[in-house]
Order: structure tokens, then sequence, then C-alpha cells
């Protein structure tokens, strides 16, 4: 009776065991899974480096626009006063080295392409960037307007 038991109990074992193809299944979905997700994590981490250069791009094209509306219409209009070009690092806290990626960008200020008695006292003013992301060439520019009689010359 024991003899038995051991007998049926072996048979038992042997039927429970997965196959050759279905352990090569397995790790071949298992595989999958693993790619699709190392895939996901670099594309996450590729659309966040690119949300903040586009977001410190933005920054540097307000500050630059911000600092004309600190000038004089005379300082605006002396050739030479505000620079064509300038760069600006990703990080200007961080080390030299560190500082991530370097933007270079021009600043036009050229008279407004508007046909009215208020253009002698226009001028249109266009910021651009360019930076590389990895090896891809990106760029931005930013379009505006001022004027002799504006924000600075506004008393309330």
């Amino acid at each position: 009776m024991k003899l038995k038991h051991i007998t049926s109990s072996s048979k038992r074992r042997v039927g429970a065991a997965f196959s050759l193809v279905e352990a090569t299944v397995s790790m071949g979905v298992l595989g999958s899974i693993v790619v699709a997700l190392f895939s996901g994590f670099t594309t996450g981490f590729f659309t966040m480096q690119l949300a903040r250069e586009n977001l410190r791009a933005t920054q540097i094209m307000l500050e630059k626009m911000e600092t004309i509306r600190l000038y004089s219409w005379d300082q605006i209009n002396t050739a030479g006063f505000i620079p064509v070009y300038f760069t600006a690092p990703y990080d200007p806290n961080a080390s030299e080295g560190e500082q991530g990626v370097m933007y270079r960008g021009t600043m036009h200020i050229t008279n407004a392409p508007i046909a009215s008695s208020y253009a002698p006292d226009m001028r249109l003013v266009v910021v651009s960037l360019q930076w590389k992301t990895g090896h891809l060439n990106r760029t931005r520019s930013f379009t505006s307007y001022i004027s002799r009689y504006g924000l600075q010359d506004y008393v309330y």
C-alpha cells in the first residue's frame, strides 16, 4: 500500500512540470515587458528634458524682453547699446562646465512693419534662441512691439 502511494505522487509531479516550450514563451513575454518598460522610462525622461529646456528657453526670451522695458527710447535706438548676440546657460547657478545646455541667441530691433503715423514711434523686437538636445537642433523665437510712449513713460 505504501508503494502505491509513492508511485501515484511521482506521476503527479512529472505531469505538474512546465515544458520547454512554455518556459521559452514565458521568457519571451517577460523580455518584451522589460523592453517596453525601459523604453517607456527613456521616452518619459527625454520628454521631461525637452519640456525643461523649452521652459528655460521661454525664461531667457522673457528676461531679454523685460530688460527692453527698462531702457529709454534713446538707449533702444542707440546702435550697439543692446548686444545682438548672447549666450545663456541652462543652469546659471551651477559651476563652470556643469551648466548644461548652452543657449545661443540673437536680439534684433528693427523698424515696425506698419503703415501708419505710429511707425516712427514703434520698433519690432525679435528674440531667437538655438540650442541642441542630443543630436536634435532646437530653436524658438519671440516677437513683440515696443513703443516710444510705452509702459516706461505711463503715468498713473
